[in-house]
């Protein structure tokens, strides 16, 4: 066990260290602010305090996690080798920066709490960010800084062994519709061939009719061909179904559909099935919790995971929500436009409630890529670059990579062309050595 000395050990230090010392590099940490029991721990230790007590390993502290609330932090950012980093504390220290203090104000998404420019669907942008504006978005920071951590105390001591980690993945499958023209009820069916009419695409209309009358299949019916993919894979995908009402921004299917029941419950017999929560249930706990109960119903057991709509967050009340409800993990966290990584690392953690200072039991499991964000790329030769570096970003770190898919970009749709290849590198990736 890592033993630290500190001169306060407060919510935030416990936090973040577990995050770095427990999640990404396996070692179980403890803490101390008596110098005595210090000294007499004879296994590998550190002093994280203001100065160091004799010739131990020490990393010099920032004052944020001994704070309380939100304060006005002057951030400057540096290079650091193959990276970047913030908090500098000099060359007294073993490394040259704080990056505990750096890694809790990325995990916390203490930026996310400050006054800042939402998107027309109130969403924090990938563009306010610090990690887009200095240059870092592109790299799992915090795991890369885990491992200048890891190496520095190796150094010190020699003896000790460190856990291997390996690289894995966890594909995620979005369904905010899981077909097109199917189960859409008579009302909103004669209103889409009334608008396929009007707006003269008589392809849609077309390609309705025969999948009205059963002689092909509904373009967002993917949902064998993931399913076959899933078989091959060891790891296991996560659909997303949103159940919720109607409305002017969710327009998926009734859940009161049998077939579309039967559907998701025969999803649920080869992956893991959460709800993902339409765009009013973000501001209303009630509406959250009907949706809960109504996927709960289907699946018979106690829901786990959820992801919002649209990729929205509200810090903290979302998250809230979701520790109120019992629901242990959320799969929201990510850019819907730009690929990265939002909280600066690619190791699932723990949502710490800023307001009230407290770790939560809620897991939260940030996205590194949306489908939607490749479209960016003209060419599939540049969209299988760009996912190739992405997915490089992750193995250096032994991180767990996340993308995001949509049954729709399994369909024969042309603006999705070449989408399967790219789900294959992704599932290739895990079983290279």
């Amino acid at each position: 066990m890592l033993l630290v000395y500190t001169h306060k050990i407060s919510p935030r230090l416990k936090y973040v260290f577990k995050h770095i010392c427990t999640r990404i590099l396996g070692i179980e940490v403890g803490f101390t602010s008596e110098i005595q029991v210090f000294i007499a721990h004879d296994d590998i230790k550190m002093s994280y305090t203001k100065q160091p007590l004799s010739n131990e390993f020490f990393i010099k502290s920032h004052d944020i996690l001994f704070e309380q609330g939100l304060s006005d932090i002057d951030i400057n950012i540096h290079n650091w080798q193959d990276t970047k980093c913030f908090f500098y504390i000099g060359d007294k220290s073993v490394l040259p920066f704080d990056i505990f203090s750096a890694s809790f104000y990325l995990l916390s998404r203490y930026e996310e709490y400050l006054p800042h420019v939402k998107d027309e669907y109130g969403r924090f942008t990938a563009s306010d960010s610090l990690a887009f504006k200095e240059g870092f978005l592109h790299q799992p920071v915090i795991d890369i800084w885990a491992y200048k951590f890891k190496d520095a105390l190796q150094k010190q001591f020699p003896e000790f062994q460190f856990p291997l980690k390996t690289y894995s993945i966890k594909p995620i499958i979005d369904v905010p519709s899981a077909y097109t023209y199917k189960l859409k009820g008579i009302i909103r069916t004669i209103g889409g061939i009334l608008k396929d009419i009007f707006s003269l695409k008589f392809k849609s209309l077309y390609s309705r009719f025969l999948v009205i009358l059963g002689f092909i299949h509904d373009p967002f019916d993917t949902f064998k061909y993931i399913i076959n993919r899933q078989k091959t894979s060891h790891f296991k995908f996560l659909f997303f179904f949103l159940i919720g009402d109607y409305s002017t921004f969710d327009k998926g299917i009734n859940p009161n559909k049998k077939k579309f029941v039967s559907l998701i419950k025969h999803i649920a017999d080869y992956s893991i099935v959460g709800l993902k929560a339409s765009y009013f249930a973000l501001e209303d706990i009630n509406i959250l919790k009907k949706e809960k109960l109504r996927m709960e119903s289907i699946l018979n057991t106690s829901l786990k995971a959820s992801r919002q709509s649209f990729s929205k967050l509200n810090l903290p009340e979302s998250y809230r929500n979701l520790v109120e409800l019992e629901i242990l993990e959320d799969y929201t966290m990510g850019y819907v436009d730009h690929v990265g990584f939002r909280a600066g690392t690619c190791t699932p953690f723990l949502f710490y409630d800023l307001d009230y200072e407290v770790q939560t039991p809620l897991k939260i499991t940030s996205y590194h890529i949306m489908d939607n964000a490749l479209l960016k790329n003209q060419s599939l030769l540049d969209k299988k670059k760009f996912l190739n570096n992405i997915i490089e970003e992750v193995k250096k770190v032994n991180g767990e990579f996340v993308p995001v898919f949509h049954n729709y970009t399994f369909s024969n749709d042309e603006k999705w062309e070449g989408f399967k290849e790219l789900f294959n590198i992704i599932l290739d990736s895990a079983n290279e050595t």
